[in-house]
């Protein structure tokens, strides 16, 4: 909350970006640290999918699964190196996939 309280207090608005793989999120924390600029990375179930590949069976969203917390590794071990902020949405999903 902090971090929007402060964008709020400087007036301006923290991006958000859907990402389907490490060269994407690479890409966003690039262009984050360029613009000096927190960055909110979201993952859809799909892209959540892709990230961890293709070719795995999502059944019970296994591969899902698998790739939001593959992506949330490579985020939190990258971020560092590029000095900005981040927040990782990884529930960007389909209202049709959330089980409530």
């Amino acid at each position: 909350m902090k971090l929007f309280l402060y964008a709020k207090e400087h007036h301006f608005a923290i991006p958000s970006f859907n990402v389907t793989s490490s060269s994407a999120i690479n890409a966003v924390l690039e262009a984050a640290r360029d613009a000096k600029s927190p960055v909110i990375i979201q993952l859809s179930q799909g892209g959540a999918q892709f990230f961890a590949g293709k070719g795995l069976s999502n059944d019970g969203q296994a591969a899902s699964i698998l790739g939001s917390v593959a992506a949330a590794h490579h985020v939190r071990n990258v971020a560092k190196a590029y000095g900005v902020p981040v927040i990782l949405h990884s529930d960007h999903c389909a209202k049709k996939l959330e089980p409530w």
